[in-house]
């Protein structure tokens, strides 16, 4: 029986106090409030009442006042153990140290899955507590209960908004104060915001905008359709990022949904994306949310800064521009900061940008997410890309009630209207012959599978007009660049670029040439939509033009050219739709076994080991990109305060995410001869700094080689 004369505190924050009741209450509406948008308030509400009734312990309040950690968690998850709830026990169980595995009945009472610490629980291995509430049965979650990957989602979602509720009611607590949170404009202030920009587009001034407008018109059209799955399949240059922002503020009016985020493969075409969003609609009703973006609130920092900090916590803001790897590794991560966001993508509308992209090593359990999202928490979930990938089947398994509907159906017109090049096959090329060829063009853009093929192929043009991009180019200076290459390119002036496939896809460019080494069929379709991107040319006399390199391409893209070369061999135009649906079956077929490299899916329908539901294990396997890659920092005069600072031992977010802008990756081999041979310096935390400046070069970035002369090609 608890004492009623006695008063648990859940914080102190100066002379103010706030109870355990108090902290219960505020989660638990908030809570509610937030799960109500897949249709749960009530169990929202339950995980966040019983929450922390384990701070209502001797241990806890001496915590409080300086003691030792305790477990106050696992309390209000043994309440709800005893009613069979397991979905709020993993909640709540999991508030602050992450989802952990759910394990199995087997395991013992020193096991980190959830059973472990029940069974620890049970034997009296948590401080002894007086609940304020009790436990109350709760009818399962709408679709629970079906299958383990739906179930994982359901609770993921509920630990997102016991997560969120549980911080933002605390954070309104420590600060006496709510308001320093701003959600943003409505869907509707925004929609009118983007009718008032595109007023003056009317009526179109060329056949190209005439087409564009129409593309834009459909999606506006459609924008009043039901929730769901659609795809937007609009060829290169047919103003897909305004058209499909278009269609997302009428369809988030039209079914009351509270938000759009963009998903997007890269971070040059996030800051791009961003930037448009920003100049239409207001920069506070946009996030812009990737690995160099804002993270926590610098002291004295603009309204525009708070903003991006405070809502990159919990995605709070009407639009959100992000990655697809944060994406993803959010919706499988076990982690209370990762997770927090996920229950505002519920009741939302997602666009995948470049969706053609999605790495096939976890097409299954991307498209699985997909599926869920759209079949189980009232999103709509949009496809957009040039080159649409051939995903019914997979969507099939993991929702078979939903469909993709095409927004603009007349998919075939529309690529014959926007055709702006012709696609030639050149065979075999030499390195050599290959230069000589971009030699002679006076503006002409060379596509090639490897950086150091990129390289090789630079040097041997005049240094004149001539230009190197690849990923050994920090960030700041492939933008110098760019800004160069479309400066020379407006203007008339030589401009031969050699670059990899960082320039195919979002990167407004236009040359009247365009030489593209065997790839996959989507990639060869971007780079011909980098050759009279703008139509001021006829399509017959502008160029793709496919060759065979003597270079070894990477063995991750073995798969990708050996459906082009089928489809290639099938279709006599490479650029219908029948030949991109041909190619990303081949595709599909071929690399078949590889969608789910980490049996991610797998993990939760049938468990591991015994484990059921394991959240823990599954995060810690999950990588959207297997990315070994390691970072060196390039000092210039721009940056000398940052490096010093990181060179005395400075370690804040906000350094590093100012020094990202001048990192450069590098694989672990390649970056372990460069520390042997001295020409890095390898600094706490792995933060590394190139200390040889002999080898970053000015056209083609950093070297290779370590100086002792060892060659290491990537």
């Amino acid at each position: 029986m608890r004492d009623r004369n006695k008063e648990y505190l859940a914080h102190i924050s100066d002379d103010r106090t706030q109870t355990v009741v108090e902290h219960l209450e505020g989660t638990a509406a908030l809570c509610g409030e937030f799960a109500a948008a897949f249709g749960c308030r009530e169990h929202g509400e339950a995980v966040g009442s019983m929450h922390d009734v384990g701070k209502c312990s001797d241990e806890f309040q001496q915590r409080l006042l300086g003691g030792k950690i305790v477990d106050h968690a696992t309390a209000g998850a043994l309440e709800y153990a005893r009613l069979d709830m397991v979905w709020a026990s993993l909640c709540i169980i999991g508030h602050h140290g992450g989802l952990p595995d759910f394990g199995n009945k087997m395991d013992g009472d020193d096991s980190p899955t959830m059973m472990g610490r029940l069974k620890r629980a049970i034997q009296n291995g948590i401080p002894k507590y007086e609940s304020p509430f009790k436990a109350y049965p709760v009818p399962p979650p709408p679709g629970y209960g079906k299958d383990g990957l739906t179930d994982s989602f359901i609770i993921k979602m509920l630990y997102s908004c016991l997560v969120d509720a549980d911080y933002l009611d605390t954070e309104a607590f420590m600060l006496g104060d709510s308001s320093i949170r701003s959600k943003g404009e409505s869907m509707i202030a925004l929609r009118d915001k983007l009718s008032e920009f595109i007023k003056p587009w009317y009526p179109p001034k060329n056949e190209l905008n005439r087409l564009r407008c129409s593309i834009l018109e459909s999606c506006i059209q459609k924008g009043d359709g039901n929730r769901g799955l659609y795809s937007l399949t609009v060829p290169t240059g047919g103003g897909k990022t305004i058209a499909s922002l278009a269609f997302a503020l009428n369809h988030a009016v039209k079914n009351g949904l509270d938000r759009i985020i963009y998903v997007i493969p890269y971070t040059s075409i996030i800051e791009q994306t961003a930037e448009v969003f920003r100049n239409v609609l207001g920069e506070n009703n946009v996030l812009e949310h990737h690995s160099g973006s804002v993270v926590g609130v610098p002291e004295g920092a603009s309204t525009q800064t708070q903003f991006n900090a405070l809502a990159a916590e919990n995605w709070d803001a009407p639009v959100i521009v992000t990655t697809a790897v944060r994406f993803f590794e959010s919706l499988y991560a076990n982690r209370s900061s990762a997770c927090r966001k996920l229950h505002n993508i519920a009741n939302s509308v997602i666009i995948f940008d470049e969706a053609q992209m999605l790495p096939s090593a976890h097409l299954r359990p991307c498209v699985a997410a997909i599926a869920k999202l759209a079949a189980n928490f009232r999103s709509t979930l949009v496809l957009c890309t040039a080159t649409q990938p051939v995903l019914a089947p997979l969507f099939s398994q993991y929702a078979p009630k939903l469909s993709a509907e095409e927004i603009c159906p007349d998919t075939n017109k529309l690529y014959s209207a926007l055709k702006r090049c012709m696609i030639d096959f050149a065979g075999k090329l030499s390195n050599e012959s290959l230069a000589s060829k971009l030699e002679t063009a006076e503006q002409v853009l060379c596509i090639v599978n490897s950086r150091k093929a990129a390289q090789d192929i630079y040097r041997l043009l005049p240094s004149d007009g001539s230009f190197h991009l690849s990923t050994l180019l920090y960030p700041e200076h492939r933008r110098e660049l760019l800004a160069e290459i479309r400066k020379r390119l407006s203007e008339g002036f030589a401009c031969r670029v050699v670059s990899t496939s960082l320039i195919e896809a979002g990167v407004d460019v236009d040359f009247p040439l365009v030489y593209r080494e065997m790839s996959g069929l989507d990639s060869i379709l971007q780079a011909a939509g980098r050759c009279n991107r703008e139509g001021k040319r006829p399509a017959e006399t502008s160029r793709t033009i496919v060759f065979e390199s003597e270079n070894p391409s990477p063995r991750m893209l073995g798969v990708n050219i050996g459906a082009a070369k089928e489809t290639i061999a099938l279709h006599a135009d490479v650029t219908t739709p029948e030949a991109i649906e041909c190619y990303f079956r081949s595709f599909l077929d071929l690399s078949d076994k590889q969608h789910d490299v980490f049996d991610i899916v797998g993990a939760f329908e049938k468990g591991i080991q015994g484990c059921m539901l394991p959240f823990k294990t599954a995060a810690e396997s999950f990588r959207f990109i297997n990315d070994a890659s390691k970072t060196v920092y390039i000092p210039t005069k721009s940056n000398a305060e940052d490096i010093a600072a990181l060179k005395n031992g400075v370690r804040t977010k906000a350094l590093f995410r100012r020094l990202g802008r001048f990192g450069v990756g590098i694989y672990e081999k390649h970056f372990n001869e460069l520390l042997a041979c001295g020409d890095i310096v390898l600094l706490e935390g792995e933060a590394a700094v190139l200390e040889n400046a002999a080898l970053y070069d000015k056209n083609t970035g950093l070297s290779p080689e370590p100086d002792n002369g060892k060659a290491l090609f990537y």
